[in-house]
């Protein structure tokens, strides 16, 4: 499947399940970027500057896992409480921690090292939470088994994600233009939440890719 259908099935899903996707994920999102401005409110600018990663961590493994364990439901036809979902998504949340710690420090450094290895390294983690939560996986083999899955197959990956996040950066930058800081702190929480809501998704979008891969790993087009 080429990138365009995968964005236009995830698109068809995400508009679907719209209504339940807020329900489950906006609240949550919308605690993670009051953390976040109580932190950037509370912390002198030369701060460690971790300490916005540590909020995340708290928060995103969260609805995150909980919208990866719906859309996998979903993709069979059920139709799970919010409240099973988010349940099961906090017995996830220590190994799904480590998992996003060890992917953003991968990733950061990455992308210190004249950017690309960040963008390769991105791509290549990709599938480590999907594997993670649905297959049980621990945080190291989810990493390595991401790295095999998405051999062969970075370039649809990272034109998929691209199509995604290039528009979504374009966005925040003109919101920022039209809303300079400093912003007025509830302008500022309600920009966050859009932005960190409309990034999840990505996550349809790569689950979509992680779907079609994971089921036949045989045939990947060896576009590396």
């Amino acid at each position: 499947m080429n990138p365009f259908d995968v964005l236009r099935d995830s698109l068809y899903f995400f508009k679907r399940n719209l209504r339940q996707i807020v329900q489950l994920c906006l609240p949550l999102v919308i605690v993670e970027a009051l953390l976040q401005q109580v932190v950037d409110h509370s912390t002198e600018p030369d701060s460690f500057p971790g300490i916005s990663v540590l909020v995340g961590l708290l928060v995103y493994p969260l609805y995150t896992a909980a919208l990866i364990l719906f859309l996998d439901a979903r993709s069979r036809g059920e139709s799970p409480r919010t409240r099973d979902l988010l349940a099961t998504s906090a017995t996830l949340w220590p190994r799904f921690a480590l998992l996003t710690a060890l992917n953003t420090l991968l990733i950061l450094i990455g992308l210190s090292l004249y950017f690309l290895p960040g963008i390769w390294l991105m791509v290549t983690l990709a599938f480590g939470e999907y594997l993670l939560v649905l297959r049980g996986l621990a945080p190291l083999a989810a990493m390595k088994e991401s790295l095999r899955l998405t051999r062969g197959n970075f370039l649809r990956i990272l034109v998929c994600i691209l199509c995604v996040m290039a528009p979504l950066w374009v966005l925040k930058g003109a919101t920022l233009a039209v809303y300079p800081d400093p912003q007025n702190p509830v302008i500022s929480l309600l920009i966050d939440s859009a932005h960190s809501f409309l990034q999840l998704f990505t996550s349809v979008v790569v689950f979509r890719l992680f779907m079609l891969i994971a089921d036949a790993p045989e045939k990947a087009d060896g576009a590396l």
